[in-house]
């Protein structure tokens, strides 16, 4: 028998204990800020987490459901250290003691974070993040320099990328640690080699690692790395982490990729694609080819339709200067012959016909050695023009010369000519009905025949009225004028 008054107990049930405990502990830690290293990590299907979170005295369950969970950038893992922020809880069904986390960041991170704001903020004023001043990107690259750890993973699938899409590329990988306290100066010491370098100029240089924690990417969210990709001549790519991670350097870059393989696809060109816009742009090429060798043929055609033969041409000179020699013997036949002077004329002639053979043989000459149609075309017009005017010179110069002599030999035939004597007061007497019978001797008169006598100026007829023999001065005949 109990000896403790029935009135004065309060009995309580398992549930209601352990929600009044709840109630309590949810009252008194609103939220709370738990560091610690995780253990028993779980993820079953529905999405929530499950783990212990503990340090060298002690632990405490934790659970986060699936809807906090998702926006957390990292998968955790046993043995990670972390910064849980979240409630104190009881879970009723069992009585246990948990803490419920509503987010949850790596340990370090949460200061880190805090520097890469103020980092971020400071250079946003200074205008380094500015897409004004961002260089663009070539589209065929000779020479690429990848700044990256030689053995990370990064590498390996730039390299994959790149011999897929373009072979090509000339690649240089300068080495340098991507973490770590060297890290920052060796980046920035690659960035300026990598400008300086002249033997074989980089087009575009490409910054690159794989994922990791905010403590591994750090080297690239410091002001160092960030001030030498600003001041770089070259433009350059960064490719830092996972898609999800952003660093200080994407920001400043001139172009930043979310991934390693993905910096690789927008640097180099897709060979494919580069093959079938040369075999596009050589099909236009052997198109506009045809068309113009086409339209060139036609033009050939209608100037060789327009262009006699050769032989046919020289045919027409050969014939031409025949023609000219004739007409030139002709004509000095015609001129030479009304002053009557056959030496003259016949050397007139030879000399005419030793041009005209010279011209002929050199023409001949020339028609032997044709080799280009248009080029002796054109060089026979000009020889032929040329002995055209020659030709006229000398005909011109034998012309004067004959002249000249011709004058000399009529002013020699004046001197004895009978019209010079008619100057001196004598006259010539023929038959008036033949000017051609002249009367040299007066005994063949008779006195009443009719006689015409020529004198300087006019002729008369008269009528032989005597005829005197000079011997004995004896008159024949009476002289008596004709009316």
């Amino acid at each position: 028998m109990s000896l403790i008054p029935q009135s004065n107990r309060e009995i309580l049930s398992v549930a209601d204990l352990n929600h009044a405990a709840r109630r309590l502990l949810e009252g008194e830690f609103s939220m709370v800020f738990v560091s610690g290293e995780i253990s028993n990590f779980a993820r079953p299907s529905s999405g929530h987490w499950y783990f212990t979170l503990k340090d060298s005295g002690a632990q405490i369950r934790c659970a986060m459901f699936r809807n906090r969970n998702q926006s957390i950038r990292f998968t955790p893992k046993d043995g990670q250290q972390v910064i849980v922020r979240g409630k104190i809880s009881l879970y009723e069904g069992r009585g246990e003691y948990q803490l419920i986390a509503e987010f949850v960041e790596e340990a370090g991170d949460g200061a880190l974070r805090r520097a890469f704001d103020k980092l971020k903020g400071q250079l946003q004023a200074e205008g380094l993040f500015d897409a004004a001043r961002k260089q663009p990107i070539p589209a065929m690259p000779q020479h690429l320099g990848i700044i990256t750890s030689p053995t990370g993973a990064a590498i390996r699938d730039v390299l994959q990328v790149m011999r897929r899409r373009f072979p090509a590329i000339n690649i240089t990988i300068l080495p340098v640690a991507v973490q770590g306290e060297e890290s920052p100066q060796q980046i920035v010491r690659a960035l300026n080699a990598a400008n300086a370098y002249v033997d074989d100029p980089f087009d575009v240089i490409l910054l690159t690692r794989g994922g990791g924690s905010l403590e591994d990417l750090w080297s690239f969210n410091t002001e160092p790395v960030a001030r030498a990709i600003f001041n770089s001549r070259l433009p350059v790519v960064c490719a830092v982490g996972h898609e999800t991670d952003v660093s200080i350097a994407d920001f400043v870059a001139d172009l930043r990729a979310p991934t390693p393989s993905a910096a690789a696809e927008l640097i180099s060109p897709d060979a494919g694609e580069w093959l079938q816009t040369f075999l596009r742009y050589e099909r236009r090429m052997v198109s506009l080819a045809n068309a113009e060798i086409s339209q060139q043929r036609r033009h050939l055609q209608h100037l060789g339709n327009r262009m006699r033969h050769p032989g046919q041409r020289l045919q027409d000179f050969h014939q031409r200067l025949d023609d000219l020699e004739l007409r030139l013997r002709g004509g000095f036949r015609h001129y030479l012959g009304q002053f009557r002077i056959p030496d003259m004329q016949a050397r007139l002639l030879r000399a005419i016909q030793r041009q005209t053979e010279r011209a002929r043989a050199r023409l001949n000459l020339a028609a032997a050695g044709i080799q280009e149609p248009s080029q002796l075309i054109d060089a026979q017009q000009r020889q032929l023009h040329y002995l055209q005017q020659r030709l006229i010179r000398q005909m011109r110069e034998l012309l004067d010369a004959s002249h000249r002599q011709l004058t000399r030999n009529a002013e020699q035939l004046n001197t004895v000519s009978p019209l010079a004597t008619l100057q001196r007061g004598y006259a010539i007497v023929s038959a008036p009905d033949k000017p051609t019978a002249i009367v040299r001797d007066a005994l063949t008169l008779k006195p009443g025949q009719q006689i015409s006598a020529r004198v300087h100026r006019g002729r008369f007829e008269a009528t032989v009225t005597a005829v005197f023999d000079d011997a004995n001065d004896a008159p024949m005949a009476d002289l008596k004028e004709a009316p």
